[in-house]
């Protein structure tokens, strides 16, 4: 089992992580498989159980497994399917009463890179310019465009459905100008959410002016979709620039 992880070779620790496949000898076959030979996770199943017919993933890695393959056979941190699977492991953890702590949090993009470089360093591409959201009173980034979860406008909880693409990106299609906020991944500056409360403020770090509202049960947006769990920064409380 272990061999076959190094086999995967640089993607190896995320879809460790992603998929759980300690857990599942049969959901590490299948994604190298998936991966290797293009197949679709049915395709690899398909695949596997010809030479072992009692392999038998549960519902969740089946799941995992079709999000790996909607990434295309690799796990990135960018795409909405990821960050919206990470945040609902967040909030089942949090449903079952696990202290949710700092740690499982996205870095604060407001502090300097030296000070981020021991803890989980946020990649600024050399002289490429990131979009970032600051505190309109004092001017602290907040937010960049990475920590944004994005979601299908007025489609409540079936925006975060994902089904194999027919025609383009869904979660490229939302008009932002129907949103009077964002939502992100929780971040370290959130000191309200590592309290543990299920709900509250957002302020920021620095001048304590209010952003927000977060909700571990879920808000709906301005446009109609329901988020859960929800971070939420109004728009009109930040401005949008680069660092």
């Amino acid at each position: 089992m272990y061999v076959l992880i190094s086999l995967i070779g640089e993607e190896r620790r995320g879809v460790f992580w992603f998929i759980a496949l300690q857990e599942c000898p049969g959901a590490i076959i299948t994604a190298y498989l998936m991966r290797t030979e293009q197949l679709s996770s049915e395709g690899a199943l398909e695949s596997l159980r010809q030479s072992c017919e009692s392999v038998c993933p549960n519902d969740g890695f089946l799941e995992q497994l079709k999000m790996f393959e909607e990434m295309g056979f690799k796990v990135n941190r960018g795409s909405p399917i990821y960050k919206r699977f990470r945040l609902k492991v967040l909030g089942d953890s949090y449903n079952r009463g696990e202290k949710i702590d700092s740690s499982k949090f996205g870095a604060d993009p407001g502090l300097p890179v030296e000070v981020l470089s021991g803890v989980e360093a946020i990649p600024n591409g050399g002289d490429n310019r990131t979009p970032a959201y600051r505190c309109k009173k004092c001017r602290r980034v907040v937010a960049l465009q990475e920590n944004v979860v994005d979601h299908i406008p007025g489609e409540g909880e079936t925006a975060f459905e994902w089904h194999k693409r027919k025609s383009g990106n869904r979660f490229n299609r939302s008009d932002e100008s129907e949103c009077s906020s964002i939502f992100v991944e929780p971040l370290r500056w959130m000191t309200a959410v590592e309290e543990g409360a299920l709900e509250g403020k957002l302020s920021c770090a620095h001048c304590e002016a209010r952003l927000g509202y977060f909700n571990w049960s879920g808000i709906q947006c301005s446009c109609g979709s329901w988020i859960t769990p929800a971070f939420q920064l109004h728009k009109s409380r930040v401005d949008k620039s680069t660092v």
